[in-house]
């Protein structure tokens, strides 16, 4: 395990992977963008294999089957720096696979679920499509922010 300021970042055994070297400054420009003081964060980020992912995805949200990133906070809105967020699980192969898919370069899809994983941490959510555009508007500034693409890049009404 190694500590990049306070973000501690996992990586599983069996995950032959080396994540961005920037993924502090995800997680601070996030927090910058809903607002939130980037003193002290804290939080853990696990890179983990597909099948870790559908077990915890199946025993915390009840849905069977593989995601790319679950958020696991540990405080209520709103939330006080000083304490840990919480642990945020990323899925490396379903990840690698989604950003080819995409054509996107792994490196800034993976800062991209980093931003929107913290932003579920200070409390956000896509539930209902207010809250659902609240966070994209946040995602949208946190990418732009790092010079990363738009995230959402049609309309919403197109959506």
């Amino acid at each position: 395990m190694m500590t990049l300021a306070m973000i501690d970042i996992v990586i599983d055994e069996d995950i032959a992977f080396e994540p961005p070297a920037d993924m502090d400054k995800a997680v601070r420009v996030a927090c910058e963008s809903a607002g939130v003081d980037t003193e002290q964060i804290d939080l853990c980020v696990r890179f983990t294999s597909d099948q870790s992912i559908q077990s915890m995805n199946k025993q915390w949200r009840g849905k069977d089957k593989v995601t790319d990133v679950l958020s696991f906070p540990m405080q209520e809105p709103p939330c006080d720096t000083s304490e840990s967020l919480g642990d945020i699980a990323l899925a490396v192969p379903f990840i690698l696979l989604e950003a080819a898919r995409l054509k996107l370069p792994e490196a800034d899809h993976i800062r991209h679920l980093i931003i929107h994983a913290t932003l579920h941490l200070l409390g956000f959510d896509h539930i209902d499509d207010d809250d659902a555009q609240k966070m994209q508007n946040l995602e949208q500034q946190a990418m732009h922010n790092l010079g990363l693409y738009d995230p959402y890049p049609m309309d919403a009404e197109q959506l």
